[in-house]
């Protein structure tokens, strides 16, 4: 992993209500759709939205559609990719 995708997975990690997202989405074990997330975060739904957009981009979250909605899962890879990178620093 290269450090500008590390510079970009710390800025999507440095804001609170997207971690709490990542545990909603890791405590529901597997999958989450977004009217499941907006139950879980006090937050209005385009505030989710915004949040699970920086999410995407920094590829921690995968989406998924089935039929009209969107799940969304944890990118496992990514995530043990970075941290192995922060220990390598």
């Amino acid at each position: 992993m290269n450090l500008k995708q590390v510079e970009k997975i710390a800025k999507a990690l440095s804001d609170h209500n997207r971690l709490l997202i990542l545990k909603a989405i890791q405590s529901s074990k597997g999958k989450l759709d977004c009217t499941a997330i907006v139950n879980s975060i006090d937050l209005a739904q385009p505030s989710i939205s915004h949040h699970i957009k920086r999410l995407v981009e920094a590829d921690l979250i995968i989406p998924h559609k089935e039929g009209r909605f969107y799940f969304y899962a944890l990118n496992q890879e990514v995530l043990d990719d970075y941290l192995s990178t922060l220990k390598n620093l």
